[in-house]
């Protein structure tokens, strides 16, 4: 829902970036103006008789009103035995009620004007719409229908189970996709973080009965937050949310468990993936990170920036606008409830597979070794602090940066604290979470290809290698 926009803007900036550093502006130019903070949203915090959470932000000026709903509990809650099934869940939770059909809810939604959607994370499920806010109250009406009253119709299970296998197996055939599942199991191995998808078997084995027990544990307004933002009075959308709301009882079972706190270590091992016909290997490396309320978590992401998280980055610059190797490689962290971590992938030519790695690797040591320039340093701020300002220009976004928030353990305020505190970062700051989280050893390696290409392009390396399970 805010990838798209954010995505078009930051190319946008990013490669006007690469293009400065090719071709120098003129030097009679004037210096950066100063930095606007973003001016952050003022979330009015409350919650219900029953444990709900509520989080409401005006935003009046549009009439619209952006509606979230999270509850605690995705795929790593779901039963060892059934890996996956928040994707199922999260198919067939918006597909009827008791009361209502499939089609009436996607009738009564668009009424009010908006779509229902339902999201899996690793730590949560999330429903969420968009509507108008003269049709605030329906909007309202039919979240809170779903909340409590999901039926998972045989029907609509069925339909979901079908869906589900073909788009996992259209998943199954894409290399990104392989190299993310094997690195989620080599960094988390047996912890409940190392499921990000279904199987196969699991989709075959799930029954609508199973859902239902899945969805009365993890459906309970103990375990919720629901975040509006958008045109509308903040004591009348409170009583609208408790009367609709209201009723939602607690079922009398714990509710989700607690996770244990994941590994912080990992081995350097290459994992292979075997693509047998592949004319490029993905590459794929991944180290732990800071959690989100870590105090170096915002140094990290500048860290990070300057290393691999923006275009005109130092490992862009290198294997692809020097080098070639390859078109897009990148870096990106996330931060989960129990766990933070980063990943570096990049799609190389078959022949340039031992030498990207290399470069990689190199890149990694020289953001422990190798303090940023100012330039590095303000450009790598600049591009957070205006990519979270371009994001969350949505209401929507707003919305969902909110339920993160709230899934990680944090107080509302947060969404206030990032970009200031992005825009204090200085370089000893990054030194010190690059030397922490960026070294090259610290890295596990996923490489997906031709088995005889990578075997050989890499065991020069040393590194132990083995194929994945």
């Amino acid at each position: 829902m805010r990838v798209q926009a954010v995505g078009y803007f930051a190319l946008l900036f990013a490669t006007l970036a690469v293009a400065q550093k090719q071709a120098p502006l003129p030097k009679d130019l004037p210096p950066y103006g100063p930095e606007k903070p973003l001016a952050a949203p003022i979330v009015s915090a409350s919650k219900l008789d029953n444990g709900l959470t509520v989080w409401l932000v005006q935003a009046p000026g549009i009439p619209q009103i952006a509606f979230d709903l999270a509850v605690r509990g995705g795929y790593a809650a779901d039963p060892a035995d059934r890996p996956g099934i928040s994707k199922l869940l999260a198919s067939t939770v918006t597909q009827g009620t008791h009361t209502k059909s499939a089609k009436e809810i996607a009738q009564e939604i668009q009424a009010a004007g908006g779509d229902l959607a339902a999201s899996p994370h690793s730590d949560s499920i999330e429903v969420g719409t968009t509507v108008l806010s003269a049709k605030a109250e329906a909007g309202i009406a039919v979240l809170a229908d779903v909340a409590q009253n999901a039926a998972f119709a045989d029907e609509e299970v069925a339909l979901a189970k079908r869906n589900g296998a073909a788009d996992l197996e259209q998943q199954e055939a894409e290399a990104s996709f392989l190299a993310s599942k094997a690195l989620a199991k080599e960094l988390f191995g047996e912890h409940p973080y190392h499921v990000i998808a279904p199987t196969q078997d699991s989709i075959k084995a799930s029954t609508a009965a199973e859902l239902r027990q899945v969805y009365g544990q993890r459906f309970r307004p103990d375990q919720a937050l629901l975040v509006a933002v958008g045109d509308f009075e903040t004591d009348k959308m409170l009583e609208m949310i408790r009367g609709h709301f209201g009723g939602w009882k607690a079922p009398a079972g714990p509710p989700i468990a607690v996770l244990p706190a994941s590994p912080h270590e990992t081995k350097q091992e290459v994992t292979l993936v075997p693509r047998p016909g592949s004319v490029q290997t993905t590459l794929e490396l991944g180290a732990f990170g800071p959690l989100r309320g870590n105090a170096d978590y915002e140094a990290a992401q500048v860290a990070n920036a300057i290393y691999g998280g923006e275009f005109g980055s130092r490992l862009v610059l290198n294997i692809r606008e020097d080098k070639g190797y390859t078109y897009s490689p990148y870096s990106y962290e996330r931060t989960l409830q129990a766990a933070g971590y980063y990943v570096t992938r990049a799609d190389v030519r078959n022949e340039v597979t031992g030498p990207s790695l290399n470069e990689i690797f190199y890149e990694l040591n020289r953001m422990v070794t190798t303090s940023p320039s100012e330039e590095e340093l303000t450009t790598a701020r600049r591009y957070l602090v205006g990519n979270e300002a371009i994001q969350l220009q949505a209401r929507s976004s707003v919305a969902d940066e909110l339920a993160n928030i709230w899934i990680d353990g944090l107080p509302p305020d947060e969404i206030g604290t990032y970009g200031r505190k992005i825009a204090q970062t200085t370089a000893a700051d990054v030194n010190a979470a690059a030397r922490k989280y960026f070294p090259a050893a610290k890295t596990t390696i996923v490489a997906v290809g031709e088995e005889k290409v990578v075997r050989e392009a890499l065991e020069p390396f040393g590194i132990p290698m083995r194929a994945a399970q």
